[in-house]
């Protein structure tokens, strides 16, 4: 009966142990453990341009505000988002705009929920709708694609900050 207590106590520790170690892996931007996500996602835990990330219960918050929001939803493993997301940064950064960031590639349901056809995608909702939304990334060598000046003025059209 001794041994038997002994036994049963090193299985629920191990089991505790098991536990504080896959809470302690969960990743801080996506709330589960790094080992759980896609190797693309995490090549970009630590790029300074994907820090703005929200997931699924904060993203339906900010469709449904009455405030409009801003998404940018973005797939890890798309080169377009990677050549368009260093671009968006830094204009929302000198409009003094908040973009949250929705990775599809973690969250794939949300293609179909949200309509998105193509990554990336900014999108402007208010009110629970969606007011407007630019699907593709930058022009990439006069190709087809938005400038940076689109940008700027989908940012100014929705935010108010004309001028």
């Amino acid at each position: 009966m001794k041994k038997m207590s002994i036994y049963l106590i090193i299985v629920v520790a191990l089991f505790g142990l098991i536990f504080v170690l896959n809470q302690s892996d969960k990743n801080a931007l996506y709330g589960k453990p790094s080992s759980q996500l896609n190797p693309a996602t995490k090549a970009l835990l630590n790029d300074p341009n994907y820090q703005n990330i929200i997931l699924p219960d904060e993203l339906n918050t900010r469709v449904k505000s009455a405030e409009g929001s801003f998404i940018y939803f973005f797939a890890s493993d798309c080169i377009h988002c990677r050549n368009t997301t260093p671009v968006l940064m830094p204009i929302v950064k000198d409009l003094g705009i908040d973009l949250p960031q929705f990775n599809l590639r973690e969250f794939q349901e949300y293609f179909n929920k949200y309509d998105i056809e193509f990554t990336p995608t900014l999108a402007y909702y208010k009110d629970g709708k969606l007011v407007e939304k630019l699907e593709g990334g930058v022009s990439e060598g006069g190709g087809p694609g938005y400038s940076k000046d689109d940008f700027i003025s989908f940012f100014k059209r929705h935010s108010g900050k004309e001028g």
